[in-house]
């Protein structure tokens, strides 16, 4: 691939061109390829937060604290609030969070907001290349703030380091929820809101889920994978944290912050972060290539003249489903050889 000539004032430090770039990403635009390609070699050194839950948990809130505290260590910091996509543009409905309030003006800490473009888990192929932008660019940490929209929030284990799920305190249904599928990502739990009735119920129950979990098929075990990624965990080495927090008030934020630090540890010690990288490189590469042959067989079916004309030949008898298919597949498969 060639260079794309926004990598060089990206790698410059140029907030601007920082901005330009995830906008070309997140439109898939012409060039964001060569863009993401041209960052590539320049990503790795940002600790990558992802933070989950279901919707009214406080998340945002949080995510404001969390890059308060982090600036106050003298970390610069990427935000990359996922949305719900407008149903008329596909773009973000909220935009960009007008809710981090302690950190506008700030320029260490760049916050964009992206569309879910209609996926649950809010975590698109579109959201990972931002965050490589930003990885590139010298944030020293990323946050990744989801929809939180039920199980296929697994998604985010295929960007984040460390998974914070948030689980408000309620009555027990949130923690339900959470075994759904959930529970198996979150390498910190986030009991928030928990100066509200019925915190100590939900970290009880919390414990008791993770217990469970680690009795039976354990935390980041059997089904644990995504899309064949890993999470984090690897499957032993790394019980789950439950941290309390209150996050309007920024009470537990710093319990939270040396969580993600014990965390980050127990990866770099257990060469866990190693096999974790090579599991989402691998997964990626996966998902592109679905993602490529996919337009490719759109584009043969149009060039052989559609479908219905295929479906019309297997009705009359003409042929078979399995004939029509190595049709289409042939000329793919055998594009290039001499």
């Amino acid at each position: 691939m060639s260079g794309h000539p926004l990598v060089e004032d990206v790698l410059a430090g140029d907030h601007r061109a920082l901005a330009r770039a995830i906008t070309i990403i997140e439109n898939r635009e012409s060039g964001y390829r060569d863009l993401v390609a041209g960052l590539h070699k320049h990503t790795g050194g940002a600790e990558i937060v992802g933070i989950t839950g279901s919707p009214g948990s406080g998340k945002s809130t949080l995510v404001d604290r969390l890059a308060a505290a982090y600036r106050e260590q003298g970390l610069t910091v990427g935000v990359v609030a996922v949305d719900p996509s407008s149903p008329f543009t596909g773009g973000a409905v909220l935009g960009d969070r007008i809710r981090m309030g302690s950190t506008v003006g700030d320029m260490d800490v760049f916050v964009r907001s992206m569309s879910a473009r209609g996926r649950l888990g809010g975590v698109s192929t579109a959201t990972a290349d931002a965050v490589k932008a930003l990885d590139a660019f010298g944030k020293d940490r990323i946050l990744v703030e989801t929809v939180g929209a039920g199980q296929n929030e697994v998604d985010i284990v295929r960007t984040a380091d460390t998974v914070a799920v948030l689980v408000p305190p309620g009555s027990g249904d949130d923690v339900q929820m959470l075994k759904a599928g959930i529970l198996e990502i979150g390498d910190v739990f986030v009991v928030n809101k928990a100066d509200l009735s019925g915190a100590d119920r939900t970290v009880r129950e919390l414990r008791e889920a993770l217990d469970h979990d680690r009795n039976g098929a354990g935390h980041h075990g059997p089904g644990g994978a995504v899309d064949g990624f890993e999470p984090s965990g690897d499957g032993a080495g790394w019980d789950p944290v439950i941290v309390e927090t209150v996050a309007s008030g920024g009470e537990g934020i710093e319990a939270l912050l040396g969580a993600f630090r014990d965390h980050a540890r127990f990866l770099d010690g257990s060469g866990a972060r190693e096999r974790t990288e090579r599991a989402r490189f691998a997964a990626e590469i996966r998902r592109l290539l679905r993602e490529d042959l996919n337009e490719a067989l759109a584009e043969e079916l149009d060039r052989q003249g559609g479908l219905d004309a295929a479906v019309e030949r297997v009705v009359d008898r003409e042929t078979d489903p399995y004939t029509v298919a190595d049709e289409f597949l042939d000329p793919l498969l055998t594009d290039g050889e001499g």
